[in-house]
């Protein structure tokens, strides 16, 4: 979101939160918004519990109603995600044919059904065990659900 609708909406977040509750209290939902922050440059909307995507919605619908809020500019709402630390390894290393760069590891990763769903933080980590070895090691950082269901479906 633009730091503009960030400020428009933060300036009355009281009224904001005021109508955001009462929207959910509409749809018979037993969230209650707590309160609104910025946080670069993104709206941060705390809740009493963890909200389902039809309460996401419903909160995205009131905000996109919001005068002078350029649509363009509003992504959609997610719930929170960290920052998990991967490591694959196993992964066959022959220098004659490809040199094995991030780049190279982040195009094989994005063709395997395992991580089509998943978010790269940061170029992958490569390590070579030694130069007699045909094997490397990768480190990949992935944003997850607070659940972690994007590392279970890799694990698993």
């Amino acid at each position: 979101m633009a730091k503009s609708n960030a400020e428009l909406i933060v300036i009355s977040a009281h009224i904001h939160i005021t109508n955001i509750n009462v929207c959910l209290k509409n749809s018979n939902s037993d969230i209650i918004a707590d309160f609104i922050r910025i946080s670069n440059n993104e709206i941060i909307i705390t809740t009493n519990h963890p909200v389902n995507a039809s309460e996401l919605s419903r909160i995205e619908n009131f905000l996109k109603k919001i005068e002078n809020i350029n649509l363009d500019q509003i992504k959609g709402p997610r719930l929170p995600k960290s920052k998990l630390f991967m490591k694959i390894i196993g992964l066959l290393y022959n220098s004659e044919l490809e040199v094995v760069t991030p780049d190279f590891i982040e195009s094989i990763l994005k063709e395997t059904h395992l991580f089509k769903d998943v978010t790269l933080v940061s170029k992958p980590c490569i390590i070579k065990k030694s130069s007699k070895s045909d094997m490397v090691v990768v480190w990949v950082d992935i944003w997850d659900s607070q659940s972690g269901s994007s590392a279970k479906n890799i694990i698993n």
